[in-house]
């Protein structure tokens, strides 16, 4: 990873660590075909408390994003340009990048993504 990478996670975990500031609040998401590799990241703008996220942007790669210092600047960015006084986390992995309905049939599991099967996206544990 380099550098550069690694100032902008730290940035944007900063961010996170200081907890609710007020709207509107980024909401990052980490996806992946394993909880170890983040291919895909979300963010979300949550206007005020009755908002739903918007707008959504999103980032993919074959690499972790987490390791890519182009997408964390581009991420910082957009949380600035939108003026988020709050952001909030996930500290893991949520699950497979792949969307339910559009990469898949609805109520199947991903077939790309096959270490999410029978596991819960929010601990990682088997659900069996």
């Amino acid at each position: 990873m380099s550098l550069k990478a690694e100032q902008n996670k730290k940035k944007i975990a900063n961010k996170a660590r200081k907890g609710f500031r007020g709207h509107p609040v980024a909401t990052i998401a980490y996806y992946g075909p394993t909880d170890k590799k983040a291919t895909k990241v979300a963010v979300g703008i949550i206007a005020n408390k009755n908002a739903d996220p918007e707008p959504i942007k999103i980032w993919l790669s074959d690499v972790d994003v987490r390791n890519e210092a182009i997408i964390m600047e581009e991420l910082l960015a957009f949380i600035a340009e939108h003026n988020a006084k709050s952001v909030i986390m996930f500290d893991r992995i949520i699950g497979c990048p792949h969307q339910e309905g559009i990469d898949y049939p609805d109520g199947e599991v991903c077939q790309e993504c096959t270490f999410w099967k029978g596991r819960d996206r929010w601990t990682g544990e088997s659900i069996h």
